[in-house]
């Protein structure tokens, strides 16, 4: 007899109906087949809105401002540090702290996404100096979200600017890199810093799923 399927199994899956429904109405051009792929979606939309507790008009209202062939979503992140610590944003949504960053926005490159949002979140002016990792969300242990996310995270450099607290943000502060606070695993966990810093210091290849 087949396992029965993990939590993380079936939002996967969930996540993967609702991308072949999303494409399949972009490039459909049968009726039939548009009802088909509309009864997809709203399996994927059932199965993520019992998962996430949210309303599966809410659900869909997201999903419909999503078109064309569907992708994963992309999050930039900022390793930045400073006589050896590691500078963290405490988020003011659920009180833990995380690497400065968010998504990027359609129209940025992926480095300019990482320079707004250092500046947006710390107020500082930051130059990247190299990509040090592309991480699968799916694969190292968050919270399970409604969409597939590849995480980016950049080794930064600050070149000017002041420390200034976000309206998104509750605190800003350096921590040893041993010794970190309650992390937002929504947005990092702990494998990923600690990679990515060893990474830079060992000057080691960009590290990927």
């Amino acid at each position: 007899m087949p396992e029965a399927l993990n939590e993380n199994e079936l939002i996967l899956i969930a996540q993967r109906l609702q991308a072949i429904a999303q494409t399949g109405l972009t490039y459909t051009k049968d009726i039939y087949d548009s009802e088909r792929y509309e009864s997809l979606m709203l399996i994927a939309e059932r199965l993520l809105s019992a998962r996430f507790d949210l309303p599966e008009e809410a659900l869909k209202a997201l999903h419909k401002a999503e078109n064309g062939y569907a992708t994963p979503k992309t999050d930039v992140r900022a390793i930045i540090l400073n006589k050896g610590k590691l500078l963290l944003v405490r988020e003011s949504d659920d009180g833990g702290w995380s690497l400065p960053g968010g998504w990027a926005d359609v129209g940025d490159s992926p480095a300019t996404a990482i320079i707004r949002e250092v500046r947006e979140e710390t107020g500082l002016t930051a130059r990247v100096s190299r990509l040090l990792g592309v991480w699968d969300r799916n694969q190292h242990g968050h919270p399970p979200y409604p969409w597939h996310v590849y995480k980016m995270i950049f080794l930064c450099e600050v070149v000017g600017g002041e420390l200034a607290i976000s309206h998104e943000s509750l605190d800003i502060r350096y921590f040893d890199p041993e010794n970190l606070p309650e992390l937002s695993l929504t947005r990092i966990v702990p494998e990923e810093i600690e990679v990515s810093i060893r990474t830079a210091r060992e000057d080691s290849p960009t590290w990927y799923d």
